[in-house]
């Protein structure tokens, strides 16, 4: 049972440090669209509110936004990093740190998740309600810029998101199991102690 154990633990770590990857590069790419489409609208980069398209200083609102998802990213990059230097994802008994990288990595990357989902779901929202898409779609023609009504990057924060939450549920459940285990084994050599006696 300890080598599945084991096995599966080293898997979660690995993913943790992938999925914070992922996080990082979303934190890169959020932005894409909103440049492509919007930053050329912007007549006098002093005034945001001297552009050629309603709405379009979404681009400046988000850069905030876009700034924290970034430091957040690397934040859970690090803190996955952390489950490696512990080696909790080969060690067969854990210890404290174990237990701290883990819940760590756990609690971050949920509050990083319900934080950027409500911060990213009002900026959408923003988009829909209050950029001039006739506008943006005039001005697209006229200068060769990106047009677009998509809320794509708005909406991979979902798969994102959820694959930050699902790896740490697994994470919170293989300590769990690990506990579990150390007190079976623990239990057993208990009890081959008393019979030895």
């Amino acid at each position: 049972m300890y080598k599945k154990q084991i096995k599966a633990q080293k898997l979660l770590c690995l993913a943790a440090i992938i999925v914070s990857g992922v996080f990082f590069i979303y934190s890169l790419g959020i932005m894409t669209d909103l440049y492509d489409s919007f930053y050329s609208t912007m007549r006098n980069a002093n005034d945001i509110w001297n552009s050629s398209v309603e709405g379009s200083q979404i681009y400046y609102f988000m850069q905030g936004l876009n700034q924290q998802l970034l430091m957040c990213s690397i934040a859970l990059i690090l803190m996955a990093l952390l489950l490696f230097v512990t080696n909790t994802h080969v060690r067969r008994k854990y210890y404290i740190g174990n237990y701290f990288s883990t819940g760590l990595y756990a609690v971050a990357a949920v509050a990083m998740s319900v934080w950027g989902h409500i911060q990213i779901e009002a900026y959408k929202a923003y988009y829909l309600t209050n950029v001039n898409f006739e506008q943006l779609k005039e001005h697209a023609e006229m200068w060769g810029t990106l047009y677009t009504e998509s809320t794509f990057w708005f909406d991979l924060h979902y798969l994102v998101f959820g694959l930050m939450i699902l790896v740490s549920v697994l994470l919170v459940l293989n300590a769990v199991w690990k506990m579990q285990l150390m007190k079976d084994e623990a239990k057993l050599i208990e009890e081959g102690r008393r019979v030895n006696a």
